[in-house]
């Protein structure tokens, strides 16, 4: 695997907070990681950016995971961000351009914004810029709790065609919904994890 796409089934899912302790959890076993968030938008003063989370996992420069003209201080959908702000429209030929050329040798994660079908650019969503990017897996990030198995099947229905490992985040293996959102998933066919060592695991 050298492109993994990171993915949640909708906005605060922690899916930012997965990758990163992902990123954290593939290098200490001695692999390269290296992170893209091909846009972000945000409420600035309210502390680190996802790129910013993410380059400190990595080690990289938070201007080289996230260019700095595709930061967008309105927390919206970055094309709706972009325009509300008076920038040029964003493409999918754009961001895909501007994540490479990849690093070889390396595990490149990239996280899109949002869920898999909210719009990254003007001509796209997650999933359009996954396939473009060449991604290789997919990780779902979810909450682990009540209304879980509806948000993860309609995502897995977006991310058709792709292996996709979905991330239980918050699991609590006290907590019986918990513990029966992930069996029921399992019984059903699908990957699951519930945290960035065991997702570092299956992926690696």
């Amino acid at each position: 695997m050298s492109v993994l796409f990171v993915t949640g089934t909708g906005t605060e899912v922690g899916k930012t907070w997965f990758g990163s302790r992902l990123i954290t959890a593939l290098r200490a076993e001695g692999l390269t990681v290296a992170a893209r968030k091909p846009a972000q938008s945000f409420e600035p003063g309210t502390g680190p950016t996802d790129a910013d989370l993410l380059g400190a996992a990595s080690g990289e420069d938070p201007h080289l995971v996230c260019p700095p003209h595709r930061w967008y201080e309105v927390p919206m959908a970055p094309p709706m961000a972009a325009a509300v702000l008076g920038r040029p429209e964003i493409t999918i030929a754009d961001l895909v351009r501007e994540c490479g050329p990849l690093p070889t040798g390396t595990i490149t994660l990239i996280e899109g914004a949002g869920g898999p079908r909210s719009p990254i650019a003007v001509d796209g969503d997650s999933v359009d810029l996954a396939r473009a990017v060449g991604a290789e897996r997919v990780l779902l990030v979810a909450d682990a709790g009540l209304g879980t198995i509806n948000a993860v099947r309609l995502c897995l229905e977006a991310l058709r065609g792709f292996p996709v490992l979905v991330a239980l985040n918050r699991f609590d293996a006290a907590d019986d919904l918990h513990r029966r959102n992930r069996a029921w998933l399992e019984e059903h066919g699908v990957a699951v994890t519930t945290g960035p060592d065991e997702a570092a695991a299956r992926l690696r």
